[in-house]
């Protein structure tokens, strides 16, 4: 069980490449298996294995269905390596939109669509851009093998989208447009027709969603289930009294004139974590909720600036607070979740959020502290800082306190960030508004109105995918990952340099294109990208022709064989050119530097 809950997915195609290769694991120190993180894994090469990651749980009896002893050779039906989850295909992946960004990079992307080429007992399915011997002898544990050839493979036809409000601005603008490629290689024929893959998408906080839909998806928008006959139970909300059960959020609005926000958050800091201290030694564990404070920022210089008060002026405060009637609370262990975290640390972040206060914990970490022996249980977290990270993807049941520092940009922001408390218990929030600035001002003013009708406030999301700033950034990654991904003629790396500006696959993909632009496009746009289409591909025959005359070969990358150049430019490379194509959906601005010139005033 314990194996199931933390590998919920087949496979996870991941955008950070936190994931090792088998490469990076089989040069290391060791090779065989070990105790990892809790995980048995056992690692096979390639040349003598499967070229497989295997992990098992590492449950002491192996009573476990995926221990070593009841699963020999497979163990957690997971794979967690983008080699392997090309080459063995899982029946679920889960992804993040950022790997889009991959798709006219890399070549053996074409398999998830089901652009196979062959199959190897041993190592599993092959394609163009995959070098692998037709024959593999026999090993010690393993039997001989031979390549053979596969049909194409069924692509994808059920699409789940988590979180559709975050799809929006120039993330959800690239993503519409990028959408067109994953939409065609996904879509697969039949006597009937097309068949498209269906799209189910959830989120809480959205407004104008069939525009959304229609831009990013292509699709009409069916809500499911259709909102009952009454209002007050209507499947996604159920209205209830205050009497009926524990109250789901009581909102707090804080605004003092005259006075710095920054002083008012450490004097409600203060008070906040001394009383909870002193609730919680009249009544133990049941103030646990209350005992973890989040602090929710709108940008990094906010919280940097609040992390270097908590651990110095509140932490000074609350060492004398009895004397104002509340408790004294000793060095309150202080943590962030922000961008600025390594991605390994964040699962650490979120490990430490689940640990309670206990008394009687606390007890036996003293007496062990005591002793000199190891502390049997983990410290909890009491003051947690944290910007729109906490938003997404954050749940911690326990969690029932945050103060928020100042009006987010967005009531959608708002009520996401929010409703990471006050799920297991009532939820306390307190709002501190900037007197300063005339939004959140505002906001204090008709604090009750606004909190007893914010979703209607949600703002409309803004989605442009053929705009011609998107155009200019992602139309030649568009094209090329149509080209490249839908057959194997132009797969491998070297065949970008066969481009035949007439080829009846070349001229689909850039229709394709023009086709879906067209669906909410007016026609000016739509001449504009198909000019955009003509000119790119163009400028990618006359590359292969200049590049074959010189006896050199055009390649999407150039190669380590002293002839083949790149088609394809990365955006951190210097200055754009039509094929510069990027890394990341979020990085679609690149920096800009700032030189600052300092004259001698003489006046």
């Amino acid at each position: 069980d314990e194996a199931v809950k933390q590998h919920r997915s087949a496979g996870s195609w991941n955008s950070s490449g936190t994931g090792a290769s088998p490469q990076q694991i089989t040069n290391g120190p060791w090779c065989g298996s070990e105790l990892f993180a809790g995980r048995d894994i056992e690692v096979e090469t390639f040349s003598g294995g499967r070229a497989r990651v295997l992990q098992y749980c590492s449950e002491a009896t192996g009573s476990c269905p995926f221990s070593r002893r009841q699963s020999p050779g497979e163990g957690i039906p997971v794979l967690t390596v983008d080699e392997e989850i090309y080459r063995r295909l899982p029946s679920m992946i889960i992804a993040t939109v950022d790997k889009f960004a991959q798709m006219p990079w890399n070549g053996k992307v074409q398999m998830l669509f089901g652009r196979v080429q062959g199959y190897c007992p041993r190592h599993g399915f092959t394609s163009p851009e995959i070098e692998d011997t037709p024959r593999h002898n026999a090993t010690r544990k393993l039997p001989a093998s031979t390549m053979r050839e596969h049909p194409p493979l069924r692509p994808p036809d059920l699409i789940i989208q988590d979180e559709l409000h975050l799809i929006s601005g120039p993330l959800g603008t690239l993503t519409g447009l990028y959408e067109t490629a994953i939409d065609e290689l996904c879509s697969w024929p039949t006597a009937q027709g097309m068949v498209r893959p269906r799209i189910v998408a959830s989120t809480a906080t959205v407004r104008r969603a069939d525009e959304q839909v229609s831009r990013v998806f292509a699709r009409t928008l069916s809500i499911f289930p259709p909102h009952g006959l009454d209002v007050e139970d209507n499947f996604f909300a159920l209205q209830r009294g205050s009497d009926d059960g524990p109250p789901g959020r009581l909102y707090v609005g804080i605004c003092a004139p005259g006075l710095r926000i920054k002083a008012v958050l450490i004097r409600l800091y203060t008070a906040i974590l001394a009383a909870a201290e002193k609730l919680y030694r009249e009544h133990g564990a049941a103030m646990d909720p209350w005992m973890t404070l989040v602090g929710y920022f709108n940008s990094l210089r906010e919280l940097g600036g609040m992390r270097r008060v908590v651990d110095d002026d509140i932490q000074a405060r609350l060492w004398r607070m009895e004397n104002h009637g509340l408790g004294n609370r000793r060095q309150p262990k202080t943590s962030e979740l922000t961008s600025r975290l390594n991605a390994t640390d964040i699962p650490d972040i979120l490990d430490a959020m689940d640990v309670t206060f206990d008394p009687v914990k606390e007890e036996e970490n003293r007496l062990a502290k005591k002793n000199g022996r190891k502390l049997p249980h983990r410290r909890p977290i009491d003051v947690l800082l944290a910007t729109n990270m906490i938003s997404v993807g954050v749940d911690i049941g326990r969690l029932g306190l945050m103060v928020v520092d100042g009006q987010p940009k967005t009531t959608a922001e708002y009520i996401q960030a929010t409703s990471r408390v006050g799920r297991a218990a009532p939820g306390l929030v307190f709002t501190v508004y900037n007197w300063a600035r005339p939004r959140d001002l505002s906001h204090y003013e008709r604090f009750e109105h606004y909190h007893s009708t914010f979703y209607k406030h949600v703002e409309a999301l803004s989605v442009t995918p053929f705009s011609d700033r998107a155009l200019q950034r992602g139309l030649s990654a568009v094209l090329t990952s149509l080209i490249r991904l839908s057959e194997e003629r132009y797969n491998s790396n070297a065949t970008a340099g066969d481009i035949d500006r007439h080829d009846a696959l070349v001229q689909a993909a850039a229709e394709a294109i023009r086709l879906r632009a067209a669906l909410h496009s007016d026609p000016e746009t739509v001449e504009t990208v198909q000019s955009m289409l003509g000119t790119r591909l163009d400028h990618w025959h006359a590359m292969a022709e200049e590049k074959r005359g010189k006896g050199a070969t055009l390649g999407y990358q150039a190669a380590n064989d002293g002839r083949t150049v790149n088609l394809l430019r990365k955006p951190e490379t210097g200055k754009r050119d039509l094929f510069t194509c990027l890394n990341s959906l979020r990085d679609v601005e690149e920096s800009v530097p700032l030189i600052l010139h300092v004259t001698e005033n003489r006046g």
